[in-house]
């Protein structure tokens, strides 16, 4: 029993406890709420407060309240933003400026190029304006977008573009007090550029990238670039694999559609001029060696079919695959490049010096064949019983003794015509010979040196490409 009195009384002194240090709390918040109450009371008399006195009342502002919906304070519901400002009224101004993010691709196979920009829009529209004393704009993303007149501004030839939406769609909307609106958003457009390849590689191209309204003629709407060609800003980091980017240049036209009419267009023009130490490398240096390898056939001796025929085989062969692979890379236009002016001329080089060997392959057989006739109707050649022991007589013939194994050389003379002449002579000073020669008298008289196809050659093909490689680059370059 004493030790429940004991609890009893403990529990007892607890509650009490309680009490206390709530009633002591109660009574301190009471006294900050009456001494915040009196601090606001002397603001708002203003009598009591001295000159200078860094404490004031802040202005309510209906931008920052919660309770005020971007529509509502925008006065969205009470407007038609199915129609332009200022409908039946004069045109629109619609001011643009361009920020180029990155130029991605150029592609001369499908004749289009691909870039990334920013575009912005400025342009007033009175329905937006909004009392605002100290937030000096209010700032959007694209689910207001919807909900309001914008300029309906698309990209004239392109083939393919969209707007960014990593996170989130890539769309900014600026409305200031006044009315005035910024429309921002992110864009990546592939568009259509006409090339002229006739001087490829050695080529300049300039592309356009052309912007305009797809509904409003210009008595709706004004398109104009808000500050001339500043107004066209790009990234000092831009830069291509094949080009040098020259400059970037704005101007504006009218366009004409026989069914809508007359419409405000902005063009974009960057000029590219494409590098030429790729081609050097992978075409020029290629084709040149070719060339200049299929001359050393000028030095093999003509005998040596199996060293001169595959050598200008396997040039004529290098330089058809370089043609086939840079043709594969471009597009199959009507007209004629200068990098194929270059290939065919060197094609057409390395073919002739095969058709050099075969011509001269053809005059050496010509000519045996008819210094093995010749040398049949000579009696010395005939019925030869030991070549070791058979001598031409040095009264008959005018020279000393001959082997005449050099005779049966004289199809391959090593020294020019000299045996040529030997047998000539031979012939033409026995007069029972020369009896039988006189109606053979063109075999006698038609050598030809061989020789002499191969020493021109070793000069005028050389001669001949570097002539024409001067006027090729002094065209070109």
């Amino acid at each position: 029993m004493q030790v429940d009195a004991v609890l009893v009384l403990f529990c007892v002194w607890l509650a009490g406890a309680a009490g206390r240090l709530a009633q002591s709390r109660g009574h301190k918040l009471e006294t900050y709420k009456q001494s915040r109450s009196r601090r606001e009371t002397r603001m708002d008399g203003g009598g009591g407060q001295k000159s200078g006195s860094p404490i004031y009342k802040r202005s309510p502002d209906m931008t920052k309240s919660l309770m005020t919906k971007s529509e509502q304070l925008l006065r969205i519901d009470d407007h038609d933003f199915t129609m332009r400002p200022a409908f039946g009224g004069p045109p629109i101004p619609v001011g643009v400026d361009v920020q180029v993010e990155s130029l991605d691709t150029i592609s001369e196979v499908d004749m289009d190029f691909t870039m990334t920009l920013y575009l912005r829009h400025y342009w007033k529209d009175e329905r937006l304006s909004f009392p605002s004393t100290n937030n000096q704009s209010m700032t959007f993303d694209s689910r207001l977008v919807k909900k309001i007149w914008v300029p309906d501004m698309f990209f004239v030839h392109s083939k393919r573009s969209f707007i960014h939406d990593t996170t989130t769609d890539n769309v900014m909307l600026r409305v200031y007090p006044d009315g005035n609106v910024l429309y921002s958003l992110r864009v990546t457009v592939t568009a259509m550029c006409n090339m002229d390849l006739s001087r490829f590689p050695l080529d300049t191209q300039t592309c356009s990238l052309e912007i305009e309204s797809y509904a409003y003629t210009d008595d709706d709407l004004m398109l104009y670039w808000k500050k001339g060609n500043e107004s066209l800003n790009t990234d000092e980091r831009i830069s291509l694999s094949q080009f040098l980017i020259q400059k970037f240049h704005t101007t504006t036209k009218l366009a004409f559609y026989s069914s809508t009419g007359w419409y405000n267009r902005l063009y974009i023009h960057f000029t590219l001029r494409r590098h030429i130490f790729f081609f050097l490398l992978q075409t020029y240096f290629p084709a040149t060696l070719m060339v200049m390898l299929s001359w050393v056939s000028f030095w093999i001796d003509r005998r040596a079919v199996p060293a001169r025929v595959p050598l200008g085989i396997t040039t004529v062969l290098t330089m058809s695959t370089i043609i086939t692979g840079v043709n594969a890379s471009m597009p199959r236009v009507s007209y004629i490049k200068a990098v194929d002016i270059y290939l065919w001329v060197s094609f057409v080089f390395v073919f002739l010096s095969v058709i050099e060997y075969a011509a001269v392959n053809y005059l050496s057989t010509v000519q045996e064949r008819k210094e093995r006739k010749l040398r049949e109707r000579l009696p010395c050649t005939c019925g030869i019983g030991n070549p070791d022991e058979m001598m031409i007589d040095p009264q008959i013939t005018g020279y000393g003794s001959m082997d005449i194994n050099n005779t049966g050389n004289y199809g391959m003379p090593e020294n020019g015509g000299r045996q040529d002449r030997m047998l000539a002579q031979v012939s033409l000073n026995d007069p029972q010979i020369a009896s039988q020669v006189k109606p053979s008298r063109g075999y006698v008289n038609i050598w030809i040196d061989t020789h002499a196809i191969d020493k021109y050659s070793r000069v005028v093909f050389p001669g001949a490409y570097i002539l024409f490689n001067i006027i090729y680059w002094s065209i070109y370059s």
